[in-house]
């Protein structure tokens, strides 16, 4: 299990600790109010912050902030042990204790986004050269290299289904309105379709042409009808290219005088 399937299966438990982490911190911290100042203690909190903001949830970055705010003004300023600051640069402070606690808490979870996309353009470059690898070494027929890559895009795109069209003329289904083209744009009826507003149709499949030397092989046939998705250009993208590897394979099989559904 990863790491953030556990904060997400211990929810409460991490924002429990973000607000009671900054109590005993203050607390200690009160016991030495005579030797460390403020603005060192209040350093030492944002580091509590960090820590919080980092499990990436924001939740408990944020209240992690605030409840070092609070105790921050309840053991370290006067009066002590009453929730008032009559010091303004102690009422300076705890504002900016909250403002970079919160500041620093954004940061921290776009910093784990990033990371994030960074390991799916990973899973989907390794997707796309495991099977330019099992195209190259014709280890598996046509039919199942054509499988294999319609459950990577149903993966890649979070769709309902994908399907591989040799050409036919006459679909089951009712014409397909929308395509996806070479760069990732998609086109419905003709007319340039924004995905990241509106994402996939819903009303019709979404049409990839399959391809190798320019020569149209066939169809990748992408069902989205269930929910609404926007995958980005990039995983667009990646469906155009495992599309043309599925060219390349049925070239290659052509070319070696095999059946598209036989062992190459």
């Amino acid at each position: 299990m990863q790491l953030g399937q556990i904060v997400q299966a211990h929810r409460a438990f991490v924002i429990g600790a973000a607000a009671v982490l900054p109590l005993v911190a203050c607390a200690v911290l009160g016991l030495f109010r005579d030797s460390v100042a403020n603005t060192t203690a209040a350093i030492g909190l944002v580091l509590i912050v960090v820590a919080a903001a980092a499990t990436g949830l924001r939740t408990a970055g944020v209240v992690a902030a605030l409840s070092c705010a609070a105790w921050f003004d309840f053991f370290l300023t006067e009066p002590y042990h009453q929730f008032a600051i009559t010091d303004p640069a102690d009422i300076e402070t705890a504002v900016l204790l909250v403002l970079v606690g919160l500041a620093v808490s954004e940061i921290a979870l776009w910093g784990r986004r990033q990371q994030a996309g960074a390991s799916r353009e990973q899973g989907y470059l390794d997707g796309v050269l495991s099977t330019a690898a099992t195209v190259g070494a014709g280890r598996v027929s046509t039919a199942l290299l054509v499988e294999r890559v319609c459950a990577q895009i149903v993966d890649v795109l979070q769709v309902d289904r994908c399907r591989f069209d040799p050409g036919s003329t006459d679909p089951v289904d009712g014409p397909v309105l929308a395509t996806l083209a070479d760069d990732g744009a998609l086109r419905y009826d003709g007319q340039p379709y924004d995905v990241d507003r509106l994402g996939l149709p819903t009303d019709t499949e979404v049409a990839v042409p399959v391809q190798s030397g320019g020569v149209v092989r066939g169809r990748l046939l992408i069902t989205a009808a269930t929910r609404i998705v926007r995958p980005t250009l990039e995983q667009r993208r990646v469906v155009v290219a495992l599309a043309n590897q599925v060219g390349a394979a049925l070239a290659t099989a052509q070319l070696n005088g095999t059946p598209p559904g036989g062992s190459p």
